[in-house]
């Protein structure tokens, strides 16, 4: 038994490097943005991102680790117990009662303790909070339109940044844009999602939001960041050869700065010409001398 198991010593070594590894490299993790060599999900920028990170990390993941280890162990005994070195003259019953009650009640117990969280998670994502401000975007091989009704902002057409662009702003390439999505901080956001041509998907990871866009219909999702900053995200549906150019970026900034954001993108009042400027004062003379 001591021989057997000294040989996966090697492997645990590698594998505890690992885990510190990834776990060192976790501490650096850029919020709004994917991190070299990290394994986790990105730092929320919402509430609705932090009950979805705990959700997984605090309920989901020890149960799924509870329950691999039972099966390794498991696995385990039946390979070093019941060999047939070990076990030349196996048992001849093939049924338990205790157990099979057991393994079936077992998973229904779990999955329903599993269950009040992902249904109370569900809620508040589809239980959106009246909005402050609509943002209609619309998907299209290979780029976003985001069109704000509220403010009386026409639709604008996000495309890729290019490469040479987003290093010398100090962006990432593939995910920076060069019109994003301008929304307040502490604001909820209605985001009202279709496409043009075929399916895509609006997905915004430091947001916990995910939606497809889906031609001929509008599906609606919502967020509230509770941060300034820039924010990454991609289409996350198989669209077509482009598909991995299809960047979504929004940038969260304080109330001020979109208010003047906003009034930047109010229409021009038309320039007065020289003849309408003339033409109430050459009327005044004529009618003076009436």
């Amino acid at each position: 038994m001591r021989s057997t198991f000294s040989s996966f010593r090697p492997l645990a070594a590698v594998v505890v490097a690992f885990g510190a590894a990834t776990a060192t490299s976790a501490l650096a993790d850029i919020v709004g943005q994917p991190t070299d060599r990290a394994i986790d999900f990105q730092p929320a920028a919402s509430l609705i991102r932090h009950d979805q990170i705990f959700f997984h990390n605090v309920i989901l993941l020890p149960i799924i680790s509870i329950i691999t280890a039972l099966v390794l162990g498991l696995l385990l005994v039946c390979i070093l117990r019941f060999n047939h070195r070990a076990n030349p003259t196996p048992a001849r019953w093939s049924h338990n009662t205790a157990v099979e009650i057991l393994w079936t009640v077992l998973p229904v117990l779990i999955l329903m303790f599993i269950a009040i969280f992902s249904f109370k998670l569900l809620f508040e994502e589809h239980d959106m909070p009246r909005p402050y401000m609509t943002v209609k975007v619309t998907g299209r091989q290979w780029n976003w339109d985001y069109e704000y009704p509220d403010q009386k902002i026409s639709a604008t057409t996000s495309t890729l940044m290019s490469e040479t662009d987003a290093n010398a702003s100090h962006q990432p390439y593939k995910l920076a844009a060069n019109a994003p999505m301008i929304a307040p901080v502490g604001k909820v956001v209605r985001v009202q999602v279709t496409a043009e041509d075929v399916i895509h998907s609006f997905s915004v990871p430091a947001f916990g939001i995910k939606i497809d866009a889906v031609p001929g219909r509008l599906n609606e999702t919502w967020f509230k960041a509770d941060r300034t900053g820039t924010f990454y995200g991609q289409c996350s549906q198989l669209c077509g050869i482009d598909h991995a150019f299809m960047p979504i970026e929004v940038q969260v900034v304080t109330q001020p700065q979109f208010d003047a954001w906003v009034a930047s993108k109010a229409p021009k009042p038309a320039p007065v010409t020289v003849a309408q400027a003339a033409t109430p004062a050459t009327l005044a003379p004529a009618a003076a001398q009436r």
